[in-house]
């Protein structure tokens, strides 16, 4: 790919001047909902790396977030916060959103009339790498079609033969639990129910009482930690119709084993995660600021990397229009074909910056190892976990 233009170069270097631009970036993610344990540090770690090229005074703008509750799943609400912050508030990219139903309506209503660039950290639905985006949606975390593969190696790796499944009623359980049940099947498993369940139910018994029925050697359950599948947990737990559960990444976050106890202890799954150099990076980084946030806590490395591709974007193409800046996003993730651009990790944007005020190339690698494919999303790393003393301990990654 080309270097990065000199003539971009030469606006960056009014970085930290009185007269640099500040650009509105959105976070669009559900603050409250069923994932909501996870968003404020999802959150905490983009405004991280906002101030990070801030502080460093090497930009040609100043960075400042428009914070929005997608409520995970209300698509009404996700859009009419998105639309606030498009019309009313005037940024110039959204980080999200974050549950996959939402973030497609967002998407189609307000993404594509408005032209505004979309890097969803967590949004994990395999519909999306199919949608019609104008070429305005990327995200950092990777499809859930790979995540469906790595479940089924790691229940045949612990010797299951037959599971029951059940999704949360939502874009991203349909497409996952789909994906997991097709991979398992297709790598000679069975799958003796699969079957959906609501979020924000008060009782799931009657879920429960048709996932014993069927059997099964484990249920996997793909729903989200906060609401319906802590309640299917519970419930299975509360009947003794399953002990032992399979967790993919929207069941993975502190509030789970804390809400369960240790009946959870046993229990092992798959998140989208990285081993990459700039993990531990920022993973140290967060430590030592006094953490507002986790950087291990899921997707929280992937927000870190959103909110650092706009903006070093924004840099290499010297202006904040999302028609100029756009092209760069894939320029700035993926670097050269030739492989000459620089490595950039958690902690370096600043000397980003200065490449690009320099007219040299970058790769932005990041927190999560950053390599954007096909229509503009992550390759992606999971890491394999069980839980054992109400905490997820890392098995490896794959």
């Amino acid at each position: 790919m080309k270097k990065l233009l000199l003539a971009s170069a030469a606006t960056a270097l009014m970085a930290g001047s009185a007269w640099a631009e500040e650009v509105k970036l959105g976070i669009l993610i559900g603050f409250t909902g069923p994932i909501e344990s996870l968003t404020s540090h999802m959150a905490n770690a983009a405004e991280a790396a906002m101030k990070e090229v801030n502080d460093s005074g090497k930009s040609a703008f100043t960075f400042s977030s428009v914070r929005g509750d997608s409520t995970c799943v209300g698509a009404d609400a996700a859009v009419a916060a998105a639309t606030k912050m498009v019309t009313s508030d005037g940024v110039k990219g959204i980080i999200g959103g974050d549950c996959s139903g939402v973030t497609g309506a967002v998407l189609q209503n307000v993404a594509r009339p408005n032209g505004i660039p979309m890097i969803s950290p967590s949004a994990t639905s395999p519909a999306l790498s199919t949608a019609e985006d104008d070429g305005l949606f990327f995200r950092t975390a990777p499809s859930d079609a790979r995540e469906g593969e790595i479940a089924a190696d790691i229940l045949l790796e612990h010797g299951v033969k037959s599971i029951a499944l059940t999704y949360s009623n939502s874009d991203y359980g349909k497409g996952l639990g789909e994906a997991i049940a097709s991979s398992f099947t297709a790598k000679g498993g069975t799958v003796t129910i699969n079957i959906p369940h609501e979020d924000g139910k008060s009782d799931y018994s009657a879920e429960v009482a048709s996932l014993a029925s069927a059997g099964g050697d484990i249920l996997v359950v793909a729903g989200y930690l906060d609401q319906g599948g802590k309640g299917i947990i519970q419930a299975s737990l509360d009947t003794g119709a399953f002990t032992q559960f399979e967790l993919p990444g929207g069941m993975v976050g502190d509030s789970l084993p804390a809400a369960i106890g240790p009946a959870l202890d046993g229990s092992y799954g798959q998140v989208a995660q990285s081993d990459s150099a700039g993990a531990a990076i920022l993973a140290d980084m967060g430590k030592a600021s006094d953490p507002a946030y986790d950087a291990t806590s899921p997707y929280t490395m992937e927000s870190y990397d959103a909110a650092a591709l706009f903006m070093l974007a924004m840099n290499a193409a010297g202006s904040s229009d999302p028609k100029v800046y756009l092209p760069k996003i894939m320029e700035i993730a993926n670097g050269p074909a030739d492989g000459s651009g620089e490595k950039i990790l958690p902690g370096q944007l600043g000397h980003a910056l200065e490449l690009i005020a320099a007219g040299k190339a970058i790769d932005y690698d990041g927190a999560s190892g950053v390599t954007l494919i096909g229509p503009g999303e992550s390759a992606g790393r999971y890491r394999e976990f069980v839980v054992k003393d109400g905490k997820y301990e890392t098995v490896k990654f794959r």
